[in-house]
């Protein structure tokens, strides 16, 4: 072989194979990012992981809403009237937080079944809901209830 050729296809080699190591590890990086988002009815069903961190949401079920005396522990249940899953978080609800409104946490799933959540994601007006809790109650065959009107 040619020794210019033979120096042509070795630089190509090189370039390709940085190239191939760059790819995988910026998939490798996206792997660890994505938050993949889950139903109560998924996860109840065992499709979504444990351990992994996860969006989780739905609507939160009336009187479901629990609060410690002593800390900043929130238990309440997530339903999206299919199936219903409990969320724990610990930490300072947003402004917007209700009851029979659409939220989405983020957090991880336990052993238990529960999502342990590091952040709770609550709607911003009235008739907003997080396109994920839209899509899931319409597949589940329901509508958002509409909001009563405060006056």
């Amino acid at each position: 072989m040619n020794p210019l050729r033979k120096k042509r296809l070795l630089i190509i080699l090189a370039i390709l194979v940085g190239v191939g190591i760059a790819v995988g590890l910026a998939l490798s990086a996206l792997k660890e990012n994505i938050n993949l988002f889950y139903t109560p009815t998924q996860i109840a069903n065992g499709e979504a992981p444990l351990d992994t961190r996860i969006r989780a949401g739905g609507m939160v079920q009336a009187g479901s809403l629990q609060r410690s005396a002593d800390s900043l522990d929130v238990k309440f249940v997530v339903t999206d009237f299919n199936k219903s899953v409990t969320i724990t978080y610990r930490g300072i609800l947003p402004d917007l937080f209700r009851e029979g409104q659409g939220i989405v946490a983020l957090g991880k799933l336990n052993a238990d079944g529960v999502v342990v959540a590091d952040e709770v994601l609550a709607k911003h007006d009235e008739k907003y809901m997080p396109p994920e809790v839209t899509k899931a109650l319409k597949d589940s065959g329901q509508s958002a209830p509409t909001p009563a009107k405060e006056g």
